[in-house]
């Protein structure tokens, strides 16, 4: 186990899948006109349980829960990007991704007080 593992469990590893996540939700909004565009997401569970078996990284649980959306409605010129799918997404990943952060924070807070003794 390594010792960002040890400090920081499962949180460190679910914080840049968050991250990741997000930029590539972000990414399927600017591209929503672009003719072509297939929008991507990452199933978040697959890859956080891909990241955190036998010290697996980041990079390769994203390469392996990264997929393509399937659109309800989809358009004439072959984009799959729904605004209204990805605003949503986007949204609920970044108030996970912030919660993610706040259990980081108290985490750090709390070796930061042991540290200094307190």
């Amino acid at each position: 186990m390594s010792v960002e593992d040890q400090l920081f469990g499962i949180h460190g590893k679910a914080l840049a899948l968050r991250s990741q996540r997000l930029t590539l939700l972000a990414s399927n909004i600017a591209n929503a006109s672009t003719p072509g565009y297939k929008a991507q997401d990452i199933d978040f569970d697959k890859a956080l349980n891909e990241a955190t078996r036998d010290q697996g990284s980041v990079a390769g649980a994203l390469e392996k829960a990264m997929g393509y959306r399937v659109p309800v409605q989809p358009s004439e010129n072959g984009n799959t990007v729904e605004m209204s799918t990805e605003q949503t997404l986007f949204s609920e990943n970044a108030v996970k991704y912030r919660t993610t952060l706040s259990f980081l924070e108290g985490r750090l807070n709390t070796i930061t007080r042991a540290l200094k003794g307190e």
